[in-house]
């Protein structure tokens, strides 16, 4: 009789539910995890060969990523069913260094943020007050609307695309958006949350006979083989583009303490200050190997916290095979190649609920902080501002050093600079603290009683 596991997160299954659960966790992020190199690789302006060498690495360090932190190595990994995957929150800034200068000097930033996002890791639980619901919540905001205008360009058919701004590819964007909303409505549980990834099998589905969908490229280069090693070259060191993305590590590992702490109370697991030391520095590690293999940087995936939830299956040895179903992929550069050419308009209309997804989250973190006899108002009117700014005029910054630029041309960097600032110039300068607040201050509602957290 087999012994009970000490913990609930070390409960082994039978290898057949433990893959069948595992490739449940990879179709319920997979559209997620295949969008960043998507969107970087088209604002860089690399060909459709190379942008799946992205997608393939990608796919391949998510899933040593995942291994890592489900099943640990040392002093890496918090041990807990966390599924790792290239994380949304950097893609705003790596498409302002990649439109400029191309992938290398996004590899390099990336490095060298990694690198200073293990070394943080132990400290983090101390700099994370920087980060406050109001903080975070705003950058998460941004970083949805920031994305959403790849997605109208890729409706459009992709920038520089012959047909651009066609009638045929909005209807095929729409078309997309169209099966996505009807399944998520239709359905629910496993087969709602492949929505995406239904509506773009439809979308490619109806598009080829349209002759809106070109796989000539499929074909040329190996079904199978390692993600090479700087295959699409090697890094580049820029000082602004460094500072920029460092700012993101740390909005990444604030993300992914979150993801932490919640997966230990709905596993119902001890999560101390160790646990997310140790589920941080796997994070970072991931990280700073990921550009080696032309990858980008790996974060918890919240969706999947929500899997966990939701199913109840609680074993990080079904998260790990889930992991090894990735790294079996990543080593496919033929799978890679295909989702490469799936037609951009299909992209545009899933691209409407990834990103728009990703601010309406960070609008319902909003809703919690407490706007009452304080300035949390202003925090978040700024720094919403200060993060539109590269969304609305593009051109904003260009007349100031290239250092200032990058950081400011990327409206997460942008609200998040101005987010923490603000927070600590408002809300933890003391000798500013005072008892009645400023005229911006949320008014209470008509009882005369501060307006409740959400």
């Amino acid at each position: 009789m087999a012994s009970t596991p000490l913990r609930p997160e070390d409960e082994r299954l039978p290898f057949g539910q433990l893959l069948v659960y595992g490739t449940q966790h990879i179709l319920t992020m997979y559209g997620g995890l295949i969008a960043p190199p998507l969107i970087v690789g088209a604002a860089a302006g690399l060909s459709a060969p190379d942008i799946g060498l992205l997608i393939t690495a990608g796919i391949f360090i998510s899933g040593l990523a995942t291994l890592l932190q489900s099943l640990g190595l040392g002093p890496f990994g918090a041990r807990l069913p966390i599924v790792q995957g290239i994380s949304f929150a950097s893609v705003s800034t790596m498409v302002s260094i990649a439109s400029r200068d191309g992938v290398r000097p996004v590899f390099g930033a990336i490095l060298v943020a990694g690198v200073i996002g293990v070394i943080l890791s132990s400290f983090f639980a101390h700099l994370v007050r920087l980060f406050p619901p109001v903080v975070t919540g705003t950058i998460i905001t941004v970083i949805g609307i920031s994305l959403l205008p790849v997605s109208f360009d890729w409706a459009l058919g992709g920038v520089g695309a012959k047909g651009y701004g066609d009638p045929g590819n909005i209807a095929l964007a729409g078309l997309t958006l169209l099966v996505i909303l009807v399944i998520s409505r239709l359905f629910q549980g496993f087969v709602s949350r492949l929505s995406i990834l239904i509506g773009m099998i439809a979308g490619t589905l109806v598009a080829i006979p349209w002759g809106k969908a070109d796989f000539g490229a499929v074909g040329h280069g190996p079904v199978v083989s390692l993600p090479p090693v700087f295959g699409l070259g090697t890094p580049v060191f820029d000082a602004g583009a460094i500072v920029a993305m460092t700012i993101v590590v740390l909005v990444i590992m604030t993300e992914t303490m979150a993801d932490l702490i919640a997966i230990g109370q709905i596993v119902d697991t001890p999560v101390d200050h160790k646990r997310v030391a140790d589920g941080l520095r796997a994070d970072m590690l991931s990280t700073t190997v990921a550009p080696v293999f032309g990858a980008f940087p790996a974060s918890a995936f919240a969706q999947n916290v929500g899997l966990v939830a939701i199913t109840g299956i609680k074993s990080r040895f079904a998260v790990a095979a889930g992991g090894g179903v990735l790294v079996l992929l990543g080593l496919v550069p033929l799978f890679g190649r295909v989702v490469a050419a799936i037609p951009a308009p299909v992209l545009g209309g899933a691209g409407i609920v990834l990103f728009g997804s990703v601010a309406a989250s960070g609008i319902r973190t909003l809703s919690r902080v407490e706007y009452a006899d304080n300035l949390n108002l202003v925090v978040v009117a700024v720094s919403l501002g200060m993060g539109m700014v590269p969304i609305a005029r593009p051109h904003f910054w260009d007349k100031f050093p290239s250092g200032v630029a990058v950081v400011l041309d990327s409206g997460i960097s942008a609200a998040a600079v101005t987010a923490v600032l603000l927070n600590l110039f408002f809300n933890r300068w003391r000798a500013l603290l005072k008892d009645k607040p400023s005229v911006f201050a949320a008014a209470p509602d008509e009882r005369g009683t501060p307006l409740p957290e959400a």
